[in-house]
């Protein structure tokens, strides 16, 4: 079984086209008067933790026909936003509650544009991700074919930040481990299968409860209902005031895209 570090491709590598910001209202046909006693409380959603200044005059593309739960996070002025710790993160992936998880209602807002831009440069968020951020070929299901079995080999595993992480404290670092083995699921629970939860739980504890201690290191894989990226195999680790000299080696240097826009 893989144990050894291997440094992801250097962020350095990889530049973005296109800096996401709020839609500049000097080139909206129908420009959007800001009331100036208008509180946050009643704007509509697609226009909070926007300076009025930049107000798009109707609702951006992206916004669109979103859920409930993402609504309601977007209406939410970020200085009121609660972040969560490490404790309630804990308690989180032990109930396997993982959809209490929230982002950053600004980080959610750019996270939504963020996937409309590179779904229409790119044709899919799998294609970015294999091409752009795991280096690993040209985006096709070709380019996702193990060398071996699960954990096998260095090569078919890379551990990036998250590009878009939750809404929690500062001290709580988020990673994704990307694989090119699947990771397999039970089709009646939608959980992973005893053995791949084995598997999972032998590799973070070789590679990273070896350099944080393990109370501080957390991970979970999604249900297949919350991916945002499907069709490339991955879980998430969460650690608490993690070394970050021990985070730059085992990303090789990764810088998260949101720290980027």
């Amino acid at each position: 079984m893989a144990t050894t570090l291997r440094a992801s491709v250097p962020a350095t590598t990889f530049t973005f086209g296109r800096k996401l910001v709020a839609p500049d209202v000097r080139t909206a046909t129908t420009p959007l008067h800001p009331t100036p006693n208008l509180s946050s409380g009643s704007l509509p959603y697609w226009l909070v933790n926007i300076s009025p200044d930049r107000w798009p005059a109707e609702c951006p593309s992206f916004l669109r026909d979103i859920g409930k739960k993402d609504i309601q996070i977007l209406s939410t002025p970020d200085e009121q936003f609660k972040r969560q710790g490490w404790d309630l993160v804990n308690e989180i992936v032990r109930t396997n509650q993982i959809d209490r998880f929230q982002r950053l209602p600004s980080d959610l807002r750019k996270y939504l544009e963020y996937k409309e831009w590179i779904v229409a440069e790119y044709g899919s968020i799998m294609r970015f991700v294999v091409k752009e951020r795991l280096h690993w070929g040209e985006g096709s299901l070709d380019d996702l074919k193990p060398r071996g079995r699960p954990f096998e080999f260095d090569e078919d595993i890379r551990i990036l930040f998250n590009d878009w992480p939750y809404g929690t404290e500062k001290d709580i670092i988020h990673l994704v481990v990307w694989t090119k083995f699947e990771l397999e699921d039970d089709p009646v629970t939608d959980d992973l299968t005893p053995w791949a939860r084995q598997e999972i739980d032998d590799y973070v504890k070789k590679t990273f409860c070896s350099r944080v201690p393990s109370e501080r290191v957390i991970w979970f894989k999604n249900w297949k209902s919350l991916k945002s990226v499907h069709a490339v195999e991955h879980f998430h680790v969460m650690m608490y005031k993690p070394d970050p000299e021990f985070l730059k080696e085992i990303t090789g240097g990764d810088v998260p895209m949101v720290a980027r826009m």
